[in-house]
């Protein structure tokens, strides 16, 4: 009897273990709206980056938005801390207008490789939160692994640079950006196809060869093909109704 309990013991204690170390933690998610956002990444997602600076806190638009996807994507983690999220999700809401007259805007975009995982608009907050809940739960299904490790290599790596040592790193170069108004504000951009935010917005992009639209209700689509080597391009769109 007690051989039989220690055996028992042992499968169990090995067991439990095994099977909590199989359990995949939540996609820790950030969200956002353009707004409160200037969006910084790489149309694509191709060798380029993204990040944000929010600009004093969120907006009660962007709460609704949090709020909302607490509650209908209970599969991910909601964070307040763009830098350790793992998808960033800017989500356009336009409240206070009739079903029909809502264009909301939703984007998410990967930590690892920049890439926009969804890029479209909805009729409703509701469909918009169900569609990045989707793509983000599909995308993690496939790279939860990838994005997990550059997580904690992020966290591994030295935050502290002796002053012997700064002298001898050579700077960073500069992302190029692109700087995008319009008149009047508030109209939507694409890079490359994709929706990055509202007007007046700062884009970091990838050196080479890209197309900008500018698109509002009631007004014509201004368009510009870019060829970006450094520095800040300014674009200020003329709508034409």
């Amino acid at each position: 009897m007690k051989a039989s309990g220690l055996m028992f013991c042992l499968i169990v204690c090995l067991y439990l273990p095994a099977q909590n170390s199989a359990v995949t933690e939540k996609p820790r998610v950030f969200i956002t709206d353009s707004q409160s956002w200037e969006i910084y990444s790489a149309a694509g997602g191709s060798n380029g980056t993204w990040g944000g600076q929010t600009h004093g806190g969120a907006r009660p638009q962007t709460a609704e938005i949090i709020k909302t996807f607490g509650e209908r994507c209970p599969q991910v983690m909601v964070n307040n801390k763009q830098e350790i999220a793992d998808y960033i999700v800017v989500l356009d809401h336009e409240g206070g207008k009739g079903v029909l007259r809502h264009k909301n805007k939703v984007a998410v975009f990967q930590k690892v490789s920049g890439d926009a995982v969804i890029s479209h608009s909805t009729l409703s907050l509701g469909g918009s939160v169900q569609d990045a809940c989707e793509g983000i739960m599909k995308d993690w299904s496939t790279h939860a692994t990838a994005i997990q490790a550059a997580g904690a290599k992020a966290a591994a790596a030295p935050q502290v640079v002796e002053a012997s040592a700064k002298s001898t790193v050579a700077p960073t170069p500069a992302i190029p950006k692109v700087s995008v108004a319009s008149t009047p504000d508030g109209a939507d951009i694409e890079i490359d196809g994709s929706f990055v935010g509202n007007t007046p917005s700062i884009i970091e992009v990838a050196v080479g060869e890209h197309v900008v639209t500018v698109k509002k209700s009631g007004y014509k689509p201004w368009e510009r093909k870019l060829k970006v080597t450094g520095g800040e391009i300014k674009l200020n769109a003329e709508l034409e109704r």
